[in-house]
């Protein structure tokens, strides 16, 4: 049996207890049935969620360090309860299918077993930031006992961050953690919002598509447009991708007048296409992701999939 140890709200200590852990955790690259074999895509099986993507519960092997061992805590405890954190530790059988990896690879995790995975982690020269993920619940006679931990073990934002200056974009500080009010004061970061209005984006994108401050024209969902020449835009790549990621800040936003810049030849405009477009409620986003979903680049259609896989709903179960 190979032992595994999980960190959870000490509020959830009590129904851990009764029930064991709940699948609440989204993976990466999941399959939805039993491991498939060699070569096998992830996702494939019945009752495959969005993306390939199943639910499952995040571990970690345990190991002769405490402090790798619960290497996860500080992090986890930036948005843990009040009341901290808690130690769940758990038995698997040998053979139990897992995914281990580290959580930066965007290969995605390697499926192997419970066994595999402990002597992989154990032999890395550097195991911080690795994870192992069971794609099902833990049964409440797998959980081997829940205790106290030190609240203080591991690392956060990402390992070896210590003497690191931070980053203050909006993706990496969370606005109303401590110190954070401050953090952005000293070091203002030249992405922070409000984004601008709208139409001065509009405007940037128009200019920067054709060097002349032309519209945008081309095909796409809603577009009324006819593909023909001067239909795909060029011009900045570097100005456009800035404008995108201002309209990604935004929760809706123009679809019909974006959606010619799917066929931009610079990979990185499609790419930031594709994330700016991800979060938004306006009808033809998920179109024009299908449409970027196919597209030859892996960088564009990673980044539509993923965009994609965010927005559907979880499935049944």
């Amino acid at each position: 049996m190979a032992m595994f140890v999980h960190l959870t709200a000490a509020a959830n200590a009590a129904r851990v207890r009764r029930g064991g852990i709940r699948a609440v955790s989204r993976g990466r690259g999941t399959p939805t049935a039993a491991v498939p074999g060699p070569g096998a895509p992830a996702g494939s099986g019945p009752g495959a969620g969005p993306g390939g993507v199943r639910k499952g519960v995040y571990c970690f092997p345990v190991l002769p360090s405490y402090t790798l061992t619960h290497q996860w805590l500080r992090e986890l405890a930036r948005h843990g309860g009040p009341r901290g954190l808690v130690a769940v530790h758990l038995r698997l059988p040998d053979d139990e299918p897992v995914a281990v990896g580290r959580y930066t690879d965007r290969s995605g995790p390697v499926w192997t077993t419970a066994a595999d995975a402990v002597r992989r982690v154990a032999e890395l020269p550097d195991a911080r930031g690795w994870e192992v993920f069971v794609p099902r619940a833990v049964t409440r006679r797998e959980v081997h006992r829940v205790r106290a931990v030190r609240q203080v073990a591991g690392w956060r934002y990402f390992p070896g961050a210590h003497g690191v200056a931070p980053c203050t974009c909006a993706g990496c500080v969370v606005r109303g953690a401590y110190g954070s009010r401050r953090l952005r004061e000293r070091r203002p970061h030249p992405w922070d919002g409000p984004p601008p209005p709208p139409r001065v984006l509009l405007r940037r994108i128009e200019a920067a598509a054709d060097g002349t401050g032309g519209p945008v024209t081309g095909t796409g969902p809603g577009s009324g447009g006819e593909a023909g020449a001067g239909a795909v835009p060029g011009g900045d790549a570097a100005a456009l991708c800035d404008a995108l990621h201002w309209y990604g800040m935004r929760r809706r936003g123009p679809v019909e007048r974006l959606a010619p810049l799917a066929g931009h030849p610079d990979a990185r405009v499609r790419a930031a296409l594709a994330e700016a477009v991800g979060g938004w409620s306006t009808p033809g986003v998920d179109a024009l992701l299908e449409r970027l979903a196919a597209d030859p680049d892996p960088d564009v259609a990673e980044a539509a999939t993923d965009a994609a896989a965010l927005r559907a709903p979880d499935p049944p179960g």
